[in-house]
C-alpha cells in the first residue's frame, strides 16, 4: 500500500550546486552544467573542469544515485540521475538531491520526476512568469507516493520494460522519417540524372514574394518554417500585420536567420493558405521553368545545403536574404522531369504525416504509463 511523502522527507538533503567557473584546461573535478545533460545522458569526457577547494569538493561532490534538477529558466524542473560519475560537482543553478536509499530508490525517484504528477506540482509552485524558478524549499514540499522498497523494485522493473518498448518504437518511427527524407533526396537526384540539365542563376528562375497581404491578414493563419518544414507560427502578427506575406500553395519560404539549420517550408496544394512573417523570404518558381515543390525538396537536399553554405559567410545566424540566395547557381532538369519528380514527391507527404502522427502518440505514451503509478 502506498504512503504519501514529500521529497524533503525522502531525501537526505536538497542543496544548491557550487558557484565557480568551468575551465576546460583543468582536469578535475568535472563541473556539470545543464547544457551537458542531453537526452542520451552525459558525456563526462566533454564536461569541463573547475577550480574549487578540497573541502568544498568533499561537501559538494556528486555520488551515484544523486539527482540534479534545474532550478531556473526554460529548463526549470529538468532532472538527471547521476550514475557512476567521475570526480564531479554541479553548477549552482542545479539543485542536488540525495535520496535516502532506505526510504526511496534513486531509479524510482527518477521515474517520478518524469511524471505529470511531478510537473504539475513543480509549475504550480514555481515563481516568476518570464523566468520560472524553484528552490530547495519548493522541491522539498512536492508530494509523491512512496511504497515499500520491494514494491518500488517491482514498479521500476515494470515501468522500465514498458518505457523501453516505447523508446524502441519511437526510434523505429524516427528511422522511417529518415528513410522518407532519403527517398525525397533520391527523387531529386534521379530527376537530374535522367534528363537534360541546364545551369541557372537562382535569382533568374524564382520570383520573390515581396508584397504584404494587406487588410485581409486576419483571414489567414500565420505559418512558420521549422526544421521539419511547414508549421503553425508560435506568435500572432504584431505591429503592421498587413505586411505579412501571403504563403499560398506553391510558395517556398524560409527564416533567413535559420536557413543554415534547415528552417524551410513549402505550402502544398492541400495545405491551408496562410501568411508568414515579413522578415521571412518567400519564393515561387517561374512558371514553366521551376516546379516549386521540386525546388523545395532540392533546397532541403544536400545539393541545396551545399549551395546555401557556399553563399554563407560562416556565421550560423547570419541573414540569408533573397539577394544573396539569388546569386547561387542551380542545376535544373527540364520542367517535364521536375514535374514527374514533383508528382512522386507528393506521395511522401501523407506517408510522413502518418509516421509523424505515430511519433506524437508515442511521445505521449510515457506520461500515460507513468500516470498509472504516480497519479491518483
Amino acid at each position: 500500500m502506498n504512503s504519501s511523502s514529500t521529497l524533503g522527507e525522502v531525501c537526505e538533503h536538497i542543496v544548491y550546486g557550487v558557484t565557480t567557473s568551468a575551465v576546460a584546461t583543468i582536469k578535475g573535478p568535472r563541473f556539470l552544467r545543464i547544457t551537458d545533460i542531453t537526452d542520451d545522458g552525459v558525456d563526462w569526457k566533454k564536461v569541463p573542469g573547475c577550480k574549487i577547494s578540497a573541502q568544498e569538493y568533499e561537501s559538494a561532490k556528486l555520488l551515484s544515485g544523486d539527482m540534479v534538477i534545474a532550478r531556473t529558466g526554460g529548463t526549470v524542473g529538468k532532472s538527471f540521475l547521476i550514475s557512476a560519475p567521475p570526480d564531479a560537482v554541479c553548477a549552482s543553478y542545479l539543485l542536488r538531491l540525495r535520496p535516502n536509499k532506505e526510504l526511496i530508490l534513486p531509479e524510482y525517484l527518477n521515474l517520478f520526476l518524469q511524471s505529470e504528477a511531478y510537473w504539475q506540482q513543480l509549475f504550480a509552485a514555481a515563481q516568476g512568469a518570464a523566468q520560472p524558478n524553484v528552490n530547495g524549499t519548493t522541491l522539498s514540499k512536492i508530494a509523491l507516493p512512496v511504497p515499500t522498497i520491494a514494491v518500488q523494485k517491482r514498479i521500476i522493473s515494470n515501468l522500465k520494460a514498458k518505457l523501453e518498448i516505447v523508446r524502441e518504437a519511437h526510434r523505429a518511427a524516427m528511422d522511417q522519417i529518415s528513410e522518407l527524407s532519403k527517398l525525397g533526396v533520391s527523387l531529386i537526384f534521379h530527376s537530374l540524372k535522367n534528363s537534360q540539365q541546364s545551369k541557372a542563376r537562382i535569382g533568374d528562375v524564382l520570383d520573390e514574394v515581396k508584397m504584404g497581404i494587406g487588410n485581409r491578414w486576419a483571414d489567414y493563419p500565420v505559418l512558420g518554417a521549422t526544421r521539419s518544414g511547414l508549421a503553425p507560427a508560435k506568435e500572432r502578427p504584431g505591429k503592421n500585420p498587413e505586411r505579412y506575406k501571403p504563403a499560398f500553395p506553391g510558395t517556398v519560404f524560409y527564416n533567413p536567420m535559420r536557413i543554415l539549420i534547415g528552417s524551410i517550408a513549402f505550402v502544398d496544394e492541400d495545405d491551408q493558405p496562410g501568411i508568414t512573417s515579413p522578415d521571412y523570404v518567400a519564393l515561387t518558381g517561374k512558371p514553366g521553368v521551376v516546379d516549386s515543390r521540386w525546388f523545395y525538396h532540392w533546397l532541403r537536399s544536400p545539393l541545396g545545403e551545399r549551395c546555401i553554405n557556399s553563399l554563407a559567410r560562416g556565421a550560423v545566424r547570419e541573414r540569408m536574404l533573397f539577394n544573396r540566395l539569388a546569386g547561387g547557381e542551380i542545376e535544373l532538369p527540364d520542367i517535364t522531369a521536375q514535374e514527374k519528380a514533383s508528382k512522386s514527391l507528393t506521395q511522401l507527404k501523407p506517408m510522413r504525416a502518418a509516421v509523424q502522427k505515430q511519433i506524437q502518440e508515442l511521445e505521449m505514451l510515457p506520461k500515460r504509463i507513468l500516470a498509472q503509478f504516480f497519479e491518483s
